[in-house]
């Protein structure tokens, strides 16, 4: 920053940007609302620090020097721009948007979250673009601060609630197998349910243990994980192709043909899902209304 830029306020460049308007004292002081010496005063620190009389008296009024007409344009279009920098932002139309959103979400929140908003979001802000990006929690705080996403879904137990975070649904889990599975005519008993082979996701890759694992050895027994996938999008079609079952998030096998869903024999806990995003985003109108979007949706 310049020494002229450290010894020189705001209030001062407003007022000569009036002085250069009106070339009269008396009338900038009305314009700015302020009383005639005040801006008298301010003329006189202007002088000082730029070096130059600015304006000179003439016979009709006073008028600038060589110095404060080359400052007119410049100073006249940085106050317009510090102007609209600062003026709360201007009201979001999505239909006229050319937005570009990025969300941060697991294959689960892309099948629960994202799908039921798309349609609608599509057609509200149609010039508008939506980048999936694959959840990184590890990452998701630097993310969302630095910009680089907008919005992230995630658990409770997991997020970073210094975040804004918004409730969506509390899922619960319910035992699913294909269509046809003979053992899914009824509710199984917890002898039938530890006799099936099961599969579970694990988002960190081949882990054979899940939430069911721990409620079953609160009641003394196990059961057998035969497969252990990363997506639920692999997980939903092993199921619906082998005699394997599952204990799956309700919403992700609601209304899937290929899929019988039955409550399981025991109680697991289920979760919370939360939408996250930085406060640098939190009072920008096209963020706010994607929020909005996002949440009714669900």
């Amino acid at each position: 920053m310049s020494n002229v830029l450290r010894r020189i306020d705001l209030n001062l460049l407003v007022t000569l940007d009036a002085l250069l308007a009106e070339h009269n004292v008396t009338r900038a002081a009305e314009r700015l609302h302020l009383s005639q010496p005040s801006v008298s005063v301010h003329l006189a620190k202007l002088r000082a620090v730029l070096r130059d009389p600015l304006l000179l008296p003439g016979p009709r009024g006073m008028r600038p020097t060589a110095r404060a007409d080359a400052l007119r344009t410049p100073l006249r279009e940085a106050l317009a721009a510090l102007e609209q920098a600062v003026t709360a932002a201007p009201r979001f139309e999505p239909q006229q948007a050319k937005a570009t959103w990025r969300v941060g979400a697991t294959d689960y929140g892309e099948s629960t979250i994202l799908l039921p908003a798309l349609t609608a979001l599509r057609a509200a802000a149609p010039a508008s673009r939506l980048a999936v990006l694959q959840l990184a929690p590890a990452r998701l705080t630097r993310q969302l601060e630095l910009g680089d996403l907008d919005l992230a879904f995630h658990v409770r137990d997991e997020a970073h609630l210094h975040l804004r975070h918004r409730a969506l649904f509390v899922e619960q889990y319910v035992l699913a197998g294909r269509a046809d599975h003979p053992g899914l005519k009824r509710r199984p008993t917890l002898a039938k349910f530890c006799a099936f082979e099961h599969a579970i996701v694990s988002p960190d890759g081949g882990g054979f243990q899940g939430a069911a694992d721990a409620a079953l050895a609160a009641l003394g027994v196990t059961r057998r994980v035969a497969l252990s996938v990363p997506h639920f999008l692999f997980l939903r079609a092993a199921l619906a192709s082998t005699d394997l079952v599952a204990m799956v998030p309700s919403r992700l096998v609601r209304g899937d043909p290929a899929l019988r869903v039955v409550a399981p024999p025991i109680e697991v806990p289920g979760f919370e899902m939360l939408m996250l995003w930085h406060e640098r985003s939190h009072r920008d109108p096209g963020h706010a209304w994607l929020r909005e979007q996002v949440a009714g949706a669900v």
